[in-house]
């Protein structure tokens, strides 16, 4: 039992002994400092060779027995910055109090720096060398500007102090985080007596001021007063102008509503003739339709019917046309083949429709009475004729036979044949058959 208790309290050392060994060989770093860990060559972002390394935040191992940990803080160090007796431009002296904020910078390139000039070193003695440099700074930059500019733009001041010792500080490896001017006296009261000459320029100004002010309010009256009267003025001209436009408008709008009443009564005017003259164009339309149904139309049907009744009887007489001429034709052919007899035929065919012709022409003489005169000394007639039909009744039918053999001759010289001679030939033909 005593053997087990051993090797617990034996096991319990052991790793007690491995906690405390590990601790110390694990560096952890707070975000407040930075671990400066020192032992071991290594080369920086510029080229350079240093024997540390630095650890900001984290944590990281150490080698034991070969390096070293030295621990810087980045804490705010404040300052009271002041300068006594520096003569500023012009050559006043002047006295400054003020105050700043500077730490260890913890930018890249400035770690180095102050790793190099603080380790090791307290707070008091990093804030009395950058004390000192921010007091010969101030001197500086009153050299360059009077104590008027330095009294009355106080953040011009802060500026221009902030760029002459920043690149100061950080060289140092520092940072500056405010500089504030609090005061700013001299002994020979220069800036007192600006300000009494500031305030009796200003008191004076503000009394030129108040009299100004005071002119311009009564100007400012004078002038509402004339802008109102003006305003009245323009009001009234206003006035009158609208009453002059609103009477030529309302005389316009009258001149308009006339034009447009006599327009609508021409219009209605034009109107009612315009319907008269369609109501009589569809009037005049509907007699042309009226008249067209009742004469043109049946004038056009019987015109077509006529014409349609001519092309018939002109196809018949076309017709019986052709048939004559064929008929013609084939007596012709007939009468030139049987010659002289076919001649005296044809003579005696158309014998009859000669003596039509002839008669014809004295078929519309009417005759009342034929008296006869007999010539030989036969007994006279009485008014009737009586008396001369039994004795000129003879004479007039032996003179029939020469009046026949005149006819034939008058035929055969207007037509070339011998009726006579036709005749006889005929009974010539016909006896010697018999």
């Amino acid at each position: 039992m005593s053997s087990a208790i051993v090797a617990g309290i034996a096991v319990a050392l052991a790793v007690f002994f491995v906690i405390l060994i590990v601790r110390s060989l694990i560096v952890i770093c707070p975000p407040n400092r930075v671990a400066v860990i020192s032992g071991r060559k290594r080369t920086l972002s510029d080229g350079r060779t240093v024997g540390y390394r630095i650890l900001k935040g984290g944590r990281t191992l150490r080698i034991p027995l070969i390096e070293r940990v030295a621990w810087m803080d980045l804490n705010t160090i404040p300052l009271e910055v002041s300068v006594t007796n520096a003569y500023s431009k012009g050559a006043i002296p002047l006295n400054v109090q003020g105050i700043a904020n500077v730490k260890v910078s913890s930018g890249e390139g400035l770690l180095e720096n102050a790793a190099e000039r603080f380790l090791h070193v307290d707070h008091m003695h990093i804030g009395k060398i950058a004390k000192e440099t921010l007091e010969a700074n101030l001197r500086g930059v009153l050299a360059t500007m009077s104590p008027e500019e330095v009294n009355e733009d106080r953040l011009k001041f802060s500026h221009q102090l902030i760029d002459e010792a920043d690149d100061d500080i950080k060289t140092l490896g520092l940072e500056l985080d405010v500089l504030k001017i609090q005061n700013v006296t001299d002994d020979v009261n220069y800036l007192e007596s600006v300000g009494r000459r500031l305030t009796a320029q200003v008191k004076k100004d503000a009394r030129v001021a108040e009299a100004d002010r005071e002119a311009e309010s009564e100007q400012a009256e004078a002038a509402a007063r004339r802008a109102a009267q003006v305003a009245q003025i323009e009001a009234d001209k206003k006035i009158v102008e609208e009453q002059n436009a609103l009477r030529v408008r309302t005389a316009e709008l009258e001149a308009i509503s006339r034009a447009r009443e006599e327009e609508a009564l021409v219009a209605g005017e034009t109107a009612k003739a315009v319907a008269s003259q369609e109501l009589e164009s569809e009037r005049i339309e509907l007699e042309k339709r009226r008249v067209e149904a009742d004469v043109v139309v049946p004038a056009r049907a019987e015109l077509e019917a006529r014409q349609l009744q001519a092309q018939a009887e002109a196809a018949t007489i076309v017709e019986d046309g052709k048939a004559q001429v064929e008929v013609f034709k084939r007596l012709t052919d007939q009468y030139q083949a049987a010659g002289a007899d076919g001649h005296d035929v044809l003579v005696l065919n158309m014998l009859p429709d000669l003596i039509d012709k002839i008669v014809s022409t004295v078929q519309n003489v009417s005759i009342d009475r034929v008296a006869v005169v007999d010539t030989g000394g036969g007994g006279g007639g009485d008014g009737n004729g009586d008396g001369g039909s039994r004795g000129g009744i003879p004479g007039l039918m032996s003179q029939l036979p020469a009046s026949l053999v005149a006819m034939t001759e008058q035929i055969e010289a207007a037509t070339g044949v011998d009726i006579l001679a036709s005749l006889r030939r005929r009974d010539a033909d016909h006896s010697g058959e018999g």
